[in-house]
């Protein structure tokens, strides 16, 4: 049977009170027998009694103090269990204990205590994966989140807009306003902290101009601590596309609105009955040679809508790579004969035959060697090689021409894009060296275009060394 706390303390006080009684017991007792016995027996009686007394005082005390330690040893031993356990939670253990608290008040306290330490605890932990969670979403992110508080002090700042803002982990803690150098950010934020909306706005980062994004900036109410939070999107591809999707769109109703004009002229000129023979002969062949510019263009789009929606399968055949060269070389032999130039080819014992598509494999290469008979000079020479280099095909096309302005390095392969702003070219779309990226994409490799030391430039094609089906 289990005691209170009140108990055991009522159980030491009752001794105590006991021999205290035993002590007046025999007070009373004395006087009883002075009063009863003759004058010369009661000092010898007193004498005796009080003799007993003092006997069982000290017997009586020796107890009572016992008594009174046992209550309080064991009481000081439940405490300083207590007191351990708290110690272990402080340091972060919230290990449910097996120590049994007892059924009196203090075990009471003790168990409301420990249930509110657990409570706290398990709050602690879900708020614990929550900010986990929100690290791991914030860090994948590619917008960029900055967070302050109602005094204007960095709270967070995820990785994507470290990067953008160009700020280290040291700025947690700052104020913005040391850190932001931007003014249009920093006037958003300092319109968020004082409770007021802000408006999105497009701008340019003044570190790096040609990236352009979009900053969303919003008050944090003060049911929610105050403070601000920043939203940077970039949006440069997006304008880059938008680019190209204008640029297409002009050099498209450019491409055919020239030969549609001189069409149509001849075309008049045709119906004009005063026109001879001989320059209706002409005007036919003009009118040909650009219908026949117009149907290049309508098939190289085709084809590039194709490609883009990957609806063009590919027919992978072991391909004879000298053979595969000596057929592109024919086909532009007329053209490079008149600029009396020289096509050398190289093709490595190890690179005989590839896996590939031939057929797409040699419209890659007679686009890209028309392009180097165009831009080579009379007489220049113009290599076309093969090679194995770390585990993959490399078929390079080198020139002898001008060579390609660092800042078109970047877009050379963009659809209708030209170095040769006045469109020189005759019969050409600006549309090969963008199917000659897809198709070489289309088989898993790579084109790159780079400029020689010694001049002229040079077109690589790297595609993967496939084992060869038997």
């Amino acid at each position: 049977m289990t005691l209170s706390f009140r108990a055991k303390i009522f159980l030491a006080s009752l001794g105590v009170a006991a021999v205290a009684l035993a002590f007046l017991t025999v007070i009373v007792a004395s006087d009883h027998v002075a009063v009863a016995l003759q004058p010369a027996t009661v000092s010898e009686g007193i004498q005796r009694i009080g003799g007993q007394a003092i006997l069982a005082f000290m017997l009586a005390v020796p107890f009572a103090l016992a008594l009174a330690w046992l209550a309080s040893a064991f009481v000081r031993r439940r405490i300083s269990a207590i007191a351990t356990i708290a110690q272990r939670y402080s340091r972060g253990d919230l290990t449910r204990p097996s120590y049994d608290y007892g059924a009196d008040e203090l075990g009471d306290v003790a168990r409301m205590l420990d249930g509110s330490v657990q409570e706290l605890g398990r709050r602690v932990d879900e708020l614990s994966r929550d900010r986990a969670r929100l690290d791991a979403i914030l860090s994948g992110m590619v917008e960029g989140v900055l967070v302050l508080d109602s005094a204007g002090r960095i709270q967070l700042a995820n990785r994507a807009a470290q990067g953008m803002l160009r700020m280290g982990a040291a700025s947690i803690g700052r104020p913005y306003v040391e850190v932001i150098r931007h003014p249009d950010i920093a006037a958003q934020l300092g319109t968020a902290l004082r409770g007021e909306e802000v408006d999105n706005r497009e701008l340019a980062l003044t570190r790096d101009p040609a990236r352009t994004f979009v900053a969303r900036a919003a008050p944090v109410w003060r049911g929610g601590g105050g403070g601000a939070v920043l939203v940077l999107h970039e949006i440069t591809d997006l304008r880059r596309a938008d680019q190209i999707r204008r640029d297409f769109v002009a050099n498209v109703s450019h491409e055919l609105r020239t030969p549609l004009t001189a069409i149509r002229g001849y075309v008049e000129a045709l119906l004009d009955e005063r026109s001879d023979p001989e320059d209706a002969k002409k005007f036919l062949e003009i009118i040909a040679r650009h219908s026949a510019r117009m149907e290049r263009l309508v098939s190289d789009l085709l084809r590039l809508a194709r490609l883009d929606a990957r609806q063009e399968a590919l027919d992978v055949a072991p391909c004879d790579v000298q053979q595969l060269f000596r057929t592109v070389v024919g086909d532009v032999a007329e053209t490079a004969e008149a600029k009396r130039q020289q096509i050398m080819t190289a093709v490595g014992e190890d690179t005989s035959r590839v896996m590939a598509d031939p057929a797409k494999l040699h419209d890659v290469l007679r686009n890209l060697v028309e392009n180097a008979v165009h831009y080579s000079p009379d007489g220049a020479t113009i290599r076309l090689e093969a090679a194995r280099a770390d585990g993959s095909v490399r078929i390079s096309v080198t020139d002898s021409g001008p060579g390609i302005p660092p800042e078109d390095l970047s877009r050379i392969f963009e659809r209708f894009y030209r170095v040769d702003k006045s469109r020189a070219r005759p019969g050409g779309t600006g549309l090969g060296l963008a199917i000659v990226k897809h198709l070489v994409e289309l088989h898993g490799g790579e084109a790159v275009a780079e400029n020689r030391p010694e001049g002229g430039a040079r077109f690589v094609i790297t595609l993967p060394n496939q084992p060869e089906v038997v």
